[in-house]
């Protein structure tokens, strides 16, 4: 049985205060249900966050990390690190991480495997651009993101990954993927997972959608069978946007 799971992601946004404002707020907004939620907040807030977050029965995750455990790598921020603070889940590969820091996909498999050494839940993030969706080359590029990625883990790792499915072009646009667009693109995944594992590995793997998601489009989303939730930018940056969203989601579901 797979678990639905709605994680925001704050990026390069709030102070501390807006970020404790904000749990406080969603906690009160968001009904109680079958879905797991998660918050993403800079690094610099998840000792704060992530204390309120337990309060409230909410997964704490961070937005990346380094894969080395310590050393002289000035201003990274290492898995044990992360754990020490209580993080659930880690998101790993973003696009914005591969565009603006050159992130390749064999360093976001060290990340990945990095991760799972101290008992953190990867979200990997998977996608293609505008022009390989164009080129007709979106399912490649996404296969070999995973495959890459996973490549060499543990089957019961794998089980427990979590993977985003972001195209790139929809990333903060306003525009977002259709349902099917989603839904063939979680049904490529799972199918690369399966030929590099088992099925049963396969169907295990919860898959989310990202980019422009929000409120009103999420059961879109959710109402497509290899879709398990979502990873959210900016309807996750205010709490009551937020909520909506997540008890919108809470319809859609049938755990």
């Amino acid at each position: 049985m797979r678990i639905p799971l709605i994680a925001a992601n704050w990026k390069m946004h709030k102070t501390v205060n807006e970020a404790a404002e904000f749990v406080h707020r969603f906690a009160m907004l968001a009904a109680a249900g079958d879905i797991e939620t998660v918050i993403c907040p800079a690094f610099v807030h998840l000792a704060a966050v992530g204390e309120l977050c337990r309060k409230h029965g909410i997964r704490l995750g961070a937005q990346n990390m380094f894969w080395e455990t310590a050393g002289a790598f000035t201003g990274e921020v290492s898995p044990p690190m992360l754990k020490d603070l209580g993080v659930d889940y880690v998101i790993i590969g973003h696009s914005e991480r591969r565009e603006h820091f050159a992130e390749t996909d064999q360093l976001i498999s060290r990340k990945v495997k990095a991760a799972f050494q101290f008992d953190l839940v990867p979200i990997l993030c998977v996608g293609e651009t505008l022009q390989q969706r164009q080129a007709n080359k979106a399912m490649d590029v996404i296969a070999e993101q995973v495959s890459t990625a996973l490549s060499g883990l543990d089957p019961s790792r794998v089980r427990r990954t979590v993977i985003a499915y972001e195209p790139v072009w929809a990333i903060g646009s306003g525009l977002a993927a259709t349902g099917s667009d989603a839904g063939a693109a979680g049904e490529r995944i799972r199918t690369t997972i399966g030929e590099m594992f088992s099925l049963k590995v396969a169907r295990d793997v919860r898959i989310l959608y990202g980019g422009s998601v929000n409120a009103e489009n999420i059961q879109d989303f959710l109402r497509e069978t290899e879709i398990d939730g979502a990873l959210v930018g900016g309807a996750s940056l205010d709490a009551d946007s937020f909520a909506r969203l997540v008890n919108s989601a809470q319809k859609a579901v049938v755990v």
